[in-house]
């Protein structure tokens, strides 16, 4: 058990005080939250469970009714801090120990920014491709664009500027995607968000 305490107290610190050291932004911490829960699901570990909950708490969300031409946005939210608890706590039955953690994650009081990132939540199936023409970024300031998907599907992300240029990709294999890049002036962006799995569904997009 002392291992294990020990790994969890690495984990928060790195998910709790880590991130604001290399001046992480609230989009780069919902990106590791997402990462440290999938972990923990694959491992059966409400530890990484419990480090994603405490990091995504921390990260206020707003949303927008954004959505790719010929959409509309969907209800709803990117998985919540409460909902990784909630499956970390079944993990961690008859453990008083890592229950009384879950229990103190839930009564911390949310110190994250004033303003966070803005989310919509968007279907996509199989093989489909949404645009978003037109999302404009400030010129100078870092610009930030984030997917978040069901476990098991592929999205990839792509932006473009207004000569259609490719500015920022990611298209690794993975449910997440994130791009980031500091425009030199203010300009409208054409961001694609493409679904290459075996799998669809409903998926977030986050700005800043």
């Amino acid at each position: 058990m002392g291992l294990k305490v020990l790994a969890l107290g690495t984990a928060l610190a790195m998910a709790a005080q880590g991130a604001q050291a290399q001046e992480a932004t609230p989009i780069q911490k919902m990106q590791a939250a997402k990462t440290l829960f999938e972990i923990g699901v694959q491992a059966q570990d409400p530890l990484y469970m419990l480090a994603a909950a405490r990091l995504r708490k921390s990260v206020p969300l707003k949303a927008a009714e954004r959505a790719p031409d010929g959409k509309m946005a969907a209800e709803g939210a990117p998985l919540g801090w409460d909902d990784m608890l909630t499956q970390a706590e079944e993990l961690a039955y008859g453990n008083s120990l890592l229950t009384g953690l879950i229990g103190d994650i839930r009564a911390e009081r949310n110190k994250g920014v004033v303003n966070g990132p803005v989310y919509s939540i968007v279907t996509l199936k199989v093989g489909g491709r949404d645009e978003y023409p037109g999302i404009t970024f400030r010129g100078g300031e870092y610009a930030e664009i984030y997917v978040e998907g069901t476990s098991g599907s592929d999205l990839n992300l792509m932006v473009r500027d207004a000569q259609g240029r490719l500015v920022c990709s990611d298209t690794d294999i993975s449910d997440i995607a994130y791009c980031g890049w500091r425009p030199p002036a203010d300009e409208a962006f054409t961001v694609t968000v493409v679904s290459e799995g075996a799998r669809g569904g409903e998926y977030s997009m986050m700005t800043n």
